[in-house]
């Protein structure tokens, strides 16, 4: 009897609160269903929010490529492809939150800003480099022979057309000591962050979202520099100072629209005093679901 009575209160639950959708896209080295990371990470928001539909973005068609996709596929065609994949989802069309993972989330941002067909309503970057990175000190996997190459090819070529192409975190690569190399050939940061030139509908399609979330780890060992997930970043010409996102160009230009969001109350600065993406399920609800997801 108490069974049925349990499962009554889901159903009833389900019922009446018709939840918004959850996208999720992973980090570098990570898969769509790792059950030690966004396997954990799904089944927390699925229990918070009994019969929600929660889409954990895979590209390519099976974990092992999507994994391997982190590394190696250029990131406008992961794009292209989470696209098609969100507007083929019926259960997607009337809007979803996006939460990204480290790189996932400015890849969400893309497409946010690139496809607005289903609508993100709350934008969620948990450790995301939306001004790009510096450095690669730590991989997830750090003793992967694939850590090591990258940490070599970028810091020699990383705008070099073939490694743009093949080598996703050359894509998101910010050289502040070559700051016109970066804008030139950055295949994908530079072009989302309206550094080429300015693009209308990038900046509309993010000032549609409901709110824009950034989370910080200040404690970050992966991320250089770690104000990069504040869009901050190095000053142009050197690698020590710090230029904070409201007192940058990009900002103070409102190029991108993070100026109108922050004064509508839409941009949102979180942090966590710990490491690269280490938050505990309790924050994960305080700061994420109840705010954010359970609207």
């Amino acid at each position: 009897m108490v069974y049925l009575y349990f499962n009554f209160l889901i159903l009833l639950a389900t019922t009446v609160f018709a939840w918004t959708p959850v996208v999720l896209w992973h980090g570098m080295g990570d898969s769509c269903c790792n059950p030690l990371s966004l396997g954990r990470i799904i089944q927390h928001i699925k229990d918070s929010l009994p019969g929600v539909h929660v889409v954990s973005l895979q590209i390519g068609n099976n974990i092992i490529e999507d994994t391997e996709n982190s590394f190696f596929m250029n990131v406008n065609l992961q794009v292209d492809e989470a696209c098609k994949q969100l507007k083929s989802d019926p259960l997607l069309s009337s809007g979803y939150n996006a939460i990204g993972f480290s790189q996932g989330a400015q890849f969400l941002r893309a497409v946010a800003q690139r496809c607005p067909n289903p609508k993100v309503k709350n934008l969620i970057s948990l450790g995301g480099q939306h001004q790009g990175v510096y450095g690669l000190p730590h991989c997830f996997y750090s003793k992967h022979k694939w850590c090591d190459y990258l940490r070599k090819m970028l810091n020699v070529g990383a705008y070099w057309s073939w490694v743009q192409d093949q080598f996703v975190q050359a894509e998101y690569w910010h050289d502040p000591l070559n700051e016109e190399e970066y804008k030139e050939h950055s295949y994908f940061l530079a072009d989302i962050n309206n550094e080429r030139h300015l693009n209308m509908t990038y900046r509309d399609n993010l000032l549609s979202l409901d709110n824009f979330v950034l989370v910080k780890f200040d404690n970050d060992t992966m991320v250089q520099p770690v104000e990069s997930e504040w869009f901050g970043f190095y000053t142009p010409g050197q690698a020590v100072q710090i230029t904070t996102l409201q007192d940058s160009d990009l900002y103070k230009n409102d190029t991108l629209g993070l100026k109108a969001l922050d004064e509508a109350g839409k941009l949102h600065f979180l942090s966590v005093q710990g490491d690269h993406l280490r938050f505990t399920e309790k924050w994960f609800s305080k700061n994420i679901i109840n705010p954010y997801l359970s609207k």
